[in-house]
């Protein structure tokens, strides 16, 4: 079906109404619109440069979108900075993981959760004990994850020592141990060998099966296919249209995006 190009319902888990992002005289993303519904697994795939990876810095606070409006449970994130969007239950991971290399594995995954009262130095003076229990509840998290993703034979090693898929399940521990409402993974098949994208796809659909609700950039078609619902696609900027994989993936207009017209 067509992108709907009016103003979208803000009846969703994050609504993404008219947003756009200007480098100079260039247009990166252009009036995007979209809702995506509490429980979903929506899909954004279109080539090299349509401006997925830029729709997803303004979505998380990484970069100031020029103009439209974003909602996440019916609150406005627009404009705020990352550390704020991911206070607020927006999390993301990257095409290519940034791990803390020198920390352990555990460590990685100890400094994620929202809300810290140990972060403040008061604290630790005044309320020693309530430090101390959240220190023990966020080690347990940080375990349960762990060991959820696959990575509890590793707690103690240093972050710099996985390959590319362990770090990639590494980034999905973190972000879920600080329970995010929603969470954007970009490309997390890129790089990844077939035994570690499968069980990368499991733990999605696992977390989904929990509630967690996700939208993936994804160049990995069959990927997209098996895990995502509603698929949109982007290009030059614009989103292209959006649908089931099967009516988007067959769209002739889908084709001429990722292969050009022909001559």
């Amino acid at each position: 079906m067509p992108a709907n190009t009016g103003r979208p319902s803000e009846d969703g888990l994050l609504v993404v109404d008219a947003l756009s992002k200007n480098f100079g005289g260039h247009q990166a993303v252009n009036q995007v619109s979209f809702v995506l519904q509490a429980g979903a697994i929506g899909g954004l795939i279109g080539p090299n440069g349509a401006g997925k990876t830029t729709l997803f810095n303004c979505l998380t606070g990484f970069m100031p979108a020029s103009s439209g409006r974003v909602l996440l449970d019916g609150v406005s994130i627009a404009g705020r900075p990352a550390s704020a969007v991911f206070a607020a239950g927006l999390a993301r991971t990257f095409q290519i993981p940034r791990p803390f290399p020198e920390m352990t594995v555990l460590e990685n995954v100890m400094v994620a959760p929202r809300g810290q009262i140990g972060e403040r130095f008061w604290t630790n003076w005044l309320r020693p004990a309530v430090v101390a229990r959240q220190e023990r509840q966020t080690l347990a998290a940080a375990r349960h994850w762990l060991d959820f993703v696959g990575l509890s034979g590793l707690v103690h090693e240093p972050a710099r020592i996985l390959s590319g898929g362990q770090r990639k399940l590494l980034e999905l521990a973190r972000v879920m141990v600080a329970e995010p409402k929603i969470v954007l993974l970009d490309e997390p098949g890129a790089g990844v060998n077939p035994a570690l994208l499968d069980q990368i796809v499991d733990k999605v659909r696992a977390l989904n099966a929990q509630g967690t609700t996700f939208l993936i950039i994804e160049h990995n078609m069959d990927l997209v296919a098996a895990l995502c619902s509603p698929v949109m696609v982007m290009a030059e900027g614009r989103l292209l249209l959006s649908g089931t994989a099967d009516a988007v993936l067959g769209d002739a207009r889908v084709v001429e995006a990722y292969l050009g017209s022909p001559a």
